[in-house]
């Protein structure tokens, strides 16, 4: 069993549910999973099992005896891996963008998981459950860049809570089609799944907020070199928001493949993945609270890709999108 968590409890509230109350209080365990810990005796409060009807009071110290990972089903590989840092609660990586994150359809093994599992051997939180032992957050197959793992439940929970009240300060770097003008700019736009290609996503009315926020580092006949700044964490987020905004990002199938053939017909540049990199990522470490800030390099392609663009397609006067 892990080591328990403990809270104290700041308001009494009579009409309230002790499991309801709970799963609001801790990020990333839903209310189910909370009245599950309860019916297994693995919540107290002031030294008693729970109920999961009692009202919260002001002053209840709540312990949580969070269980030990279950056995994954994804086997471990001995798969290398970038390590920017590591330390007893997290370890923060530079993944490639072939590696898939986690097991699903179609990537049953060779995937980040199966590589931490080995790295690991077994020190890895349980709050996500069998298939994404100690994942916090993903990047997307064909991103590369910073991510952080958790090898705790106590790191899980905090650095959740973090994501979720968007603590976490996320820096991408990416190469897009048209050279995006004014050089620094920010979107505001709804996302959801789109309407018809389910497997996408799409700014649609009605969806959940997400707020992206970019400079432009350097510019290209066609093309710009960016920094993006996520405010929000949505699924395909940049890919999306830059796509809405007329300026897609170089190599990607899926929300820009149009664009991109043009600007690798034009210039002679064929990427083999969406040029998106997440850069920089800072954050404040579950045990020491202090405030942390990790930096992955750019992977070989994308400084190849950049060093071609400054050959081939030097900037051109005005703006020019690739449409």
């Amino acid at each position: 069993m892990a080591q328990p968590d403990t809270m104290v409890l700041e308001r009494t509230l009579p009409n309230e549910r002790l499991d309801r109350h709970l799963a609001s209080l801790v990020p990333g365990v839903s209310r189910a999973a909370i009245q599950r810990l309860i019916l297994e005796g693995r919540i107290k409060v002031n030294g008693t099992l729970a109920k999961p009807t009692r009202p919260p009071r002001a002053g209840d110290v709540v312990t949580f005896f969070w269980p030990a990972p279950k056995p994954a089903e994804a086997l471990p590989q001995d798969i290398p891996l970038e390590v920017l840092h590591e330390d007893a609660d997290i370890i923060v990586l530079n993944k490639p963008a072939e590696l898939v994150v986690h097991p699903s359809a179609g990537h049953d093994d060779g995937t980040l998981v199966n590589a931490l599992l080995h790295h690991c051997a077994g020190e890895l939180s349980g709050v996500g459950g069998v298939e994404r032992p100690g994942i916090v957050h993903r990047l997307d197959l064909g991103t590369s860049g910073c991510l952080v793992v958790a090898k705790n439940d106590r790191a899980h929970v905090w650095l959740n809570e973090q994501f979720q009240t968007r603590k976490v300060e996320k820096f991408y770097q990416c190469i897009v089609c048209g050279v995006m003008d004014p050089s620094v700019g920010d979107v505001s736009a709804p996302l959801a799944r789109h309407p018809t290609h389910r497997k996408r996503m799409a700014v649609v009315p009605g969806g959940r907020d997400a707020r992206t926020s970019w400079r432009r580092l350097e510019r290209f006949d066609g093309a710009s070199f960016v920094e993006a700044q996520l405010h929000t964490g949505r699924t395909h987020q940049i890919r999306v928001h830059f796509q809405h905004v007329g300026f897609p990002i170089f190599g990607d199938d899926v929300y820009g493949r149009g664009p991109t053939a043009r600007l690798a017909e034009a210039t002679g540049i064929h990427p083999s993945r969406q040029l998106l990199h997440a850069r920089r990522l800072t954050l404040w470490h579950p045990r020491t609270r202090r405030l942390c800030e990790f930096n992955a390099p750019l992977p070989p392609d994308f400084r190849e890709a950049l060093e071609a663009l400054r050959e081939v397609a030097p900037p051109s006067d005005g703006p020019r999108a690739v449409s």
